[in-house]
């Protein structure tokens, strides 16, 4: 990369690696950005980025009490009609994102799993069950109802009946 730095301040970074057959995405991958200083880390941070006491003080005003069953954009609205300006609403979702708190920010109820039901016979006929089905006739547009009762032990067939429609008898 240094003959291809070396070439480049005469002839430019895109002749200079043209001529040396090495790719234009790994020299410029390898050259300082913008704003960083010559000795920083590759991946350097944006001039704009926010400091880590920033970072903290907005984190603080996001726990108020007064801020903590509230949404970032209520906290956001509040803060405009204050007068103040701390960051953006999206900056606000980043920080807490970071932090792993951009769930829901209230107390939630949560409904207890529901008990499955569960039928259990120890031996043959001291618990039945039912089910009902439609089940299509020989002419179109014709439907049946099929009642079963059910033996929870053995699985077996109790009762039936088929009937045309379905009524309280």
């Amino acid at each position: 990369m240094g003959a291809v730095q070396d070439l480049s301040t005469s002839l430019g970074g895109k002749r200079a690696c043209q001529d040396l057959a090495v790719p234009r995405a790994s020299y410029y991958r390898q050259q300082p950005r913008g704003m960083c200083p010559p000795d920083a880390d590759r991946r350097c941070s944006s001039a704009r980025r926010l400091r880590e006491e920033e970072r903290a003080a907005i984190l603080a005003c996001l726990h108020e009490e007064r801020f903590q069953d509230g949404s970032p954009a209520q906290v956001y609205a509040s803060w405009l009609a204050a007068g103040q300006y701390h960051c953006s609403l999206r900056t606000m979702y980043r920080l807490l994102a970071a932090e792993g708190e951009n769930r829901e920010r209230r107390d939630q109820w949560r409904r207890p799993p529901d008990a499955k039901p569960e039928l259990l016979a120890t031996a043959p006929h001291p618990r039945w069950s039912w089910d009902m089905t439609k089940r299509r006739g020989p002419a179109q547009w014709t439907f049946y109802d099929l009642y079963l009762i059910l033996d929870v032990f053995s699985r077996s067939v109790t009762g039936c009946m088929i009937a045309y429609r379905e009524s309280a008898d």
